[in-house]
């Protein structure tokens, strides 16, 4: 084999691996060259700031003995040679002025830094002033004219929580208030509810002068949420609410009458029902009298609920008479007063044939009591019962309702006296159910079935 020659190096491992050495040895030289450049540097500013220092300090040593040179030769020489000595004194003066030309650069970073400090420190002292809010950008110009609104869409419009995203043209009324300086219309939804809309457009500027008045507007109207919306103003009318037109009280004048409807003859004969209707209407009942006053019983005739009305006018004379116990069709101007009935001034009255019974008493097995006697009888099943009791003027005996079905009330027969006098009254039961029943009559007085002056109870054994 040939021996390499002396020069050539070999190739070992190690000498693969001496890259990396080599490496570090060079950045390990940069490293303390860039610390001894510092220290130099250091160094050099240190005697710069020292020098600067120093000329700084003979500056001031040189102005202080040029001022104490000037006073000693103002009090040393005479008047005369104080001009020359002033003459003299500004080159020593001037001297030591030219080396302060370079000491400022030195001390200028702290001057600097006091100036900075002094600004931050009356920065601190005087307080920010507030930010100057922007005005907000607001609608000026109008959208093209849309559809009109269709009646169900108003109403979703004018609907709380419903509604959303309904658009078109229409109007609406309201109370105008101004919340952020932005105009907005208070309106009362169908539900009693209050929606509120933004209005804009070109007057929307001019709107907020028409605080808390009442507001019309009409335009393109968008329900941007269930409880609000906006309005792009067209048109608008404003009415101060204090404008309000007062008005006058009117003459007392008889009010017009009118013809009363069918709903509200049947409100007029019905118990505990129209209190306050008053107007022109037919009526039929069966004619009775309390005292000298001709009544008309229209419904529930014997008991509580007896609904009745005092005839008055030119027919309420003693020719009616003839007329008690039968059933009259009286055309008048109806007042009900209450509940239970009131008065009518009658200008029309026509007898009407009398019903026809419903029950017959014929081939029935009747039980009579007579006056206001607590007793206690017997009844047969489908058989009759029969009290008779004396009226009182101004008073009519009667039952509670709930007992007149239970007991079987099919009549109760007003009977005039022969004479001038209170008549009497006669109640008809036939008995359904078997059993024993507690029937109780009240002496009310006319109209007011609440007003009771006595009362008197009865035991009925139905048997069957």
């Amino acid at each position: 084999m040939a021996k390499p020659k002396s020069g050539a190096k070999k190739t070992t491992p190690a000498g693969k691996a001496g890259a990396k050495p080599a490496a570090k040895k060079n950045s390990a030289a940069r490293l303390d060259l860039i610390k001894n450049a510092s220290k130099r540097a250091a160094k050099a500013a240190t005697k710069l700031a020292k020098a600067a220092s120093d000329v700084a300090k003979g500056a001031k040593s040189a102005v202080k003995k040029a001022v104490q040179e000037k006073a000693t030769a103002k009090k040393a020489a005479p008047a005369g040679k104080t001009a020359s000595a002033a003459k003299a004194a500004p080159p020593a003066a001037k001297a030591p002025k030219a080396p302060p030309a370079k000491a400022p650069p030195a001390k200028a970073p702290p001057a600097t830094k006091s100036a900075a400090g002094a600004k931050t420190g009356k920065a601190s002292a005087v307080p920010s002033a507030p930010p100057v809010e922007r005005p907000r950008p607001r609608a000026t110009k109008l959208p093209p004219p849309g559809e009109p609104l269709t009646k169900r869409e108003m109403e979703q419009l004018l609907t709380a929580g419903e509604g959303r995203g309904v658009t078109g043209e229409g109007s609406l009324k309201g109370r105008l208030v101004v919340t952020n300086d932005m105009p907005h219309l208070v309106v009362v939804g169908r539900d009693k509810r209050e929606l509120t809309f933004l209005l804009q457009g070109p007057d929307q500027e001019v709107l907020p002068a028409y605080l808390d008045h009442k507001v019309s507007v009409s335009g393109l109207i968008r329900k941007t949420t269930n409880h609000a919306g906006v309005v792009d103003v067209r048109k608008y009318s404003a009415k101060k609410p204090d404008a309000e037109v007062v008005e006058a009280t009117p003459v007392e004048t008889e009010a017009r009458l009118r013809y009363l409807s069918p709903g509200e003859v049947s409100m007029v004969t019905a118990a505990g029902m129209g209190a306050g209707i008053k107007g022109f209407a037919g009526v039929r009942g069966n004619l009775e009298m309390t005292g000298e006053e001709f009544v008309l019983v229209v419904s529930n005739g014997g008991t509580r609920q007896q609904v009745s009305f005092i005839i008055e006018g030119k027919f309420a004379t003693k020719a009616l008479r003839k007329h008690v116990g039968h059933t009259l069709q009286v055309q008048g101007v109806v007042d009900k007063t209450s509940g239970w009935g009131g008065r009518i001034h009658a200008e029309n009255v026509e007898p009407r044939p009398s019903e026809a019974r419903a029950v017959s008493r014929d081939e029935m097995e009747l039980v009579h009591i007579e006056g206001e006697v607590p007793a206690s009888v017997d009844v047969r099943l489908n058989h009759g019962l029969t009290v008779r009791l004396p009226e009182h003027p101004g008073f009519t005996w009667a039952i509670e309702p709930t007992v007149a079905k239970r007991v079987g009330l099919r009549e109760a027969n007003f009977e005039p006296a022969p004479e001038d006098g209170a008549g009497t009254r006669e109640f008809f039961f036939t008995p359904r159910n078997p059993g024993t029943f507690e029937v109780e009559f009240f002496l009310a007085k006319a109209l007011s079935p609440g007003l009771v002056d006595r009362s008197f109870k009865i035991n009925v054994t139905v048997k069957p």
